[in-house]
């Protein structure tokens, strides 16, 4: 008996289901350090401006999580199923599980539970993922599969979206995918751009840029919906059929759009047509800052000689 990569490949191996996506994590984290880290300042905010800051940053450090927390996410189109399949090839023994997919921008990932867990002397929990970045072989991680031995479900789905499949859900959803990460980047690099803007006295330019995150982010909704609203080959698992919908990733980024859209057209419209309420609006926040009871301080210079000449004291007001 020789080993395998460190393991006996003529032994049942324990199966462990993947855990949460590490990219996707990192960037939860970071914009919750970002979210974390403003709120821990916010009661250092004078006034009502404390309030405004708060919605302000918090509804952009939303915006820019989303925007880049979809790109990592699978959630984009989905589908689960609970049937009787077969469990292995060249077996006859069959299994009750839960079998999901999940499509994403940059790949496919198939979940296969058993129902219960514990079956066959197995713990049935798979988590498989298999991408079509630039830089990876999706037959070769499909071939990685074969060799591994896993179960028919996750083979039979991860077969459909190979480049030689007669279905052809690998041309379609990698193109959609590409496309739509590209679209999503540049809506990631006008959400920036709207930040800086934003904070400096040009409303209009902030606008726009929201306007442009915004539409940018709907071109990656219609690119993904353009190709998933093809008829799906037909995914029968035993018999029962898989069918799939829209994710949570494709509607919150659809939300995010429009959203961006509603504020961006808001700024500029309030630009052209109350700009001295959206500038006053967008620097309440030096107005609210000032220190209360400083305002209209007076002065009194006194000079002896005055007296003298008969001149009054010199009275000077200023607003500190």
């Amino acid at each position: 008996m020789t080993l395998w990569n460190g393991v006996l490949p003529f032994y049942p191996q324990p199966r462990h289901a993947a855990g949460f996506c590490v990219p996707l994590l990192i960037v939860i984290l970071v914009f919750l350090v970002l979210a974390a880290s403003f709120l821990f300042i916010l009661p250092g905010i004078r006034g009502h401006s404390r309030w405004f800051w708060l919605v302000r940053v918090l509804l952009s450090l939303f915006v820019g999580a989303e925007i880049v927390a979809v790109y990592f996410s699978a959630e984009w189109f989905v589908g689960t199923v609970s049937t009787s399949t077969s469990y292995k090839a060249f077996s006859a023994e069959r299994i009750r599980a839960r079998v999901g997919l999940q499509v994403g921008l940059v790949g496919v990932n198939i979940t296969l539970t058993g129902i219960p867990v514990h079956q066959l002397n197995e713990t049935i929990d798979y988590n498989e993922q298999f991408t079509w970045r630039l830089d990876e072989d999706y037959a070769a991680e499909y071939a990685d599969a074969l060799e591994k031995g896993l179960p028919d479900p996750v083979l039979y789905l991860a077969e459909k979206f190979t480049p030689s499949s007669p279905c052809g859900l690998y041309h379609q959803y990698h193109l959609a995918g590409h496309y739509a990460s590209a679209t999503l980047w540049v809506a990631f690099c006008s959400w920036l751009l709207s930040n800086v803007l934003l904070s400096m006295p040009a409303p209009l330019y902030g606008g726009l840029a929201l306007l442009t995150t915004g539409a940018f982010a709907l071109f990656a909704v219609f690119a993904f919906a353009s190709v998933s609203s093809a008829p799906l080959c037909p995914l029968r698992l035993g018999a029962s059929a898989l069918t799939a919908h829209y994710g949570a990733a494709f509607w919150v980024t659809l939300a995010t759009g429009v959203l961006c859209l509603l504020l961006g057209g808001a700024v500029v419209s309030l630009h052209y047509a109350r700009p001295s309420a959206l500038r006053a609006f967008l620097d309440q926040s030096l107005k609210d800052s000032s220190s209360p009871g400083r305002e209209g301080f007076s002065l009194v210079l006194k000079n002896p000689l005055h007296k003298q000449s008969g001149l009054p004291d010199l009275h000077i007001t200023t607003n500190l």
